[in-house]
């Protein structure tokens, strides 16, 4: 049998149904992309590990129990993610100077150039995937998703 099969809409929620299909399609790639960019960033890295490294550059420098939160996870866990990535030399931990019980982590250098060049080579697929397309829809596209992920944040 060929064909997607989308759910069928309840009368006058059609655009609803096919924003729910076409973002069910997004997610399935994206999750594809990400266990890519994860390999790029490091063949063993875990593929929860790399969207936790991720979110280490941009809070940085960034307590255990505030990415636990975020990701709301337990302790335990965000502490075995972030042992692997300690072990694979991307973080690196500093005490806290607010809280001596606590400590900060950051990025190592090796952490950052593995990241920085796979960021490069994401960009660089998403350049050529869009290339096609007018300069000002990709920046509306990306209006559009920063909107929507903002909107996700608070429901």
């Amino acid at each position: 049998m060929t064909g997607t099969h989308a759910a069928t809409p309840v009368e006058g929620r059609e655009a609803y149904c096919e924003l729910e299909h076409q973002l069910g399609v997004l997610f399935r790639r994206s999750r594809a992309l990400s266990a890519e960019m994860r390999r790029d960033v490091h063949p063993e890295l875990d593929p929860g590990a790399y969207g936790l490294l991720v979110r280490i550059d941009e809070a940085a420098p960034a307590r255990p129990s505030d990415l636990a939160a975020y990701y709301g996870i337990g302790k335990a866990t965000i502490s075995r993610q972030l042992k692997a990535l300690e072990t694979l030399g991307l973080i690196g931990r500093a005490p806290d100077p607010v809280d001596g019980r606590a400590h900060l982590l950051e990025l190592t250098r090796e952490g950052r150039q593995r990241l920085d060049r796979a960021r490069r080579a994401r960009q660089e697929r998403f350049r050529a995937l869009l290339d096609t397309w007018p300069e000002d829809e990709v920046r509306l596209l990306g209006e559009m998703l920063s909107r929507f992920n903002t909107l996700t944040e608070t429901f």
